[in-house]
């Protein structure tokens, strides 16, 4: 890894009091399938790499993966190699996002981020995306509904194609899913790696954000980043057939709590993690009401007297029903110190690091605490577990 972005040394983690009720008889880690979902957000996504490098550490490898934009990209990177190469490719990656932070130890504040922004503004990231000239010529240049976008995205190619190797997703182990907006209709797709052969072009097609990146196409059709309809993409576990009891990580690099802007600049920010996570409660809440739902039909058929439960009507009824248990640990990645708006294409070395070593110490407290492993209400479908929020991240 380059300087300022060494993420191979465990970093410490805070210290966090397990529960002390007891595991119930069906909350055994062995029954779960472990599932990591990843959000998109740009150079934040270094969070996940953390979450991922805890949870290698741990031996905890996910089951299945399911991304979005940046979030497609990293679950692409578990996904395309072998246990043992998983952590050295996240970081090889990463390493190559790192832009070379020369103003770093300036005496005016502010004048760093202001630098790198324009430099990714102007010059792209090698590796990931460059400047597409006749874009700045003019809104209305015709550029081809494959090239509409400020960025060409072929470097991306080229670095999935070299760090990721696609026969290994086929294979399912873990199992992909990666979300994309299907431009002429509006509606998400979920390209699944259960269901079709997944390349370069879907994980692209996930983070093909507008008017940045164009539009990728597949099969036909034409489809932009999955952030734009759902940046939290958990309803494909619960949309799953058949379901299976899981142990969720959803990781969330975007903050839906945050104060009430003064300046313009702060409503910037405060707008984009508005954006990108307000879907994140409705979801979870509609996900819990109806999974709950299912656990009551699957309680009450119970009580149905055993000569009727072969009836075709009753046999219906209770096809709603699902006894499956979803534990969901949701890991919140932390404010950093003068933070704004052009956050997520921050990728100067030093906010990468610090993200990803903040990613990797939540992790460590969630495992250390295992809450998902105590007590809870069996007609509960979806049990929710979040780490007491920590302190924002000084520089």
């Amino acid at each position: 890894m380059t300087e300022g972005l060494d993420v191979h040394e465990p970093i410490a983690a805070k210290s966090d009091a397990a529960s002390s009720a007891k595991p119930t008889s069906h909350t055994h880690a062995q029954r779960h399938q472990v599932v990591l979902v990843f959000q998109g957000g740009g150079a934040l996504g270094a969070y996940q790499g953390g979450v991922y490098q805890a949870l290698h550490e741990a031996g905890l490898e996910p089951d299945w993966i399911i991304g979005t934009s940046i979030g497609a990209i990293n679950a692409g990177l578990i996904a395309g190699n072998e246990p043992d190469n998983r952590l050295p490719r996240l970081q090889e990656f990463w390493r190559r996002m790192t832009r070379r932070d020369m103003w770093s130890a300036s005496p005016w504040p502010g004048l760093s981020d202001t630098v790198s922004y324009w430099t990714t503004v102007l010059g792209g990231i090698p590796g990931f995306f460059e400047p597409n000239p006749l874009a700045f010529m003019g809104a209305h240049v015709p550029l081809g509904t494959d090239s509409a976008g400020f960025y060409s995205t072929r470097p991306l190619m080229n670095t999935l194609e070299e760090l990721i190797d696609f026969s290994l997703i086929s294979k399912m182990s873990p199992r992909l899913t990666v979300g994309a907006a299907h431009v002429r209709t509006s509606e998400m797709r979920y390209f699944d790696s259960r269901e079709c052969e997944i390349t370069a072009s879907h994980i692209m097609a996930s983070g093909a954000l507008p008017p940045a990146f164009p539009a990728v196409r597949i099969d036909g059709e034409l489809y932009w980043d999955g952030g734009i309809l759902s940046n939290t993409p958990t309803e494909a576990i619960f949309e799953d057939s058949p379901r299976r009891t899981s142990l969720i990580f959803a990781v969330h690099m975007w903050n839906p709590v945050g104060p009430e802007p003064e300046t313009i600049w702060q409503i910037l920010h405060r707008q984009k993690d508005i954006q990108y996570s307000s879907r994140v409660a409705s979801h979870i809440t509609r996900q819990r009401q109806v999974h709950n739902l299912r656990h009551v039909i699957s309680e009450l058929a119970k009580f149905v007297p055993a000569q009727d439960r072969n009836t075709a009507a009753v046999r219906r009824l209770m096809a709603y029903g699902c006894p499956t248990h979803m534990h969901v640990v949701r890991l919140l990645a932390p404010r950093l110190d003068n933070e704004n708006h052009t956050k997520d294409v921050d990728f100067s070395p030093r906010r990468l690091k610090l993200r990803w070593e903040a990613g990797y110490a939540d992790t460590r407290r969630a495992l250390k605490r295992k809450a998902w492993e105590t007590e809870f209400d069996p007609l509960e479908g979806v049990i929710l577990h979040e780490l007491e929020p920590g302190a924002d991240l000084a520089e």
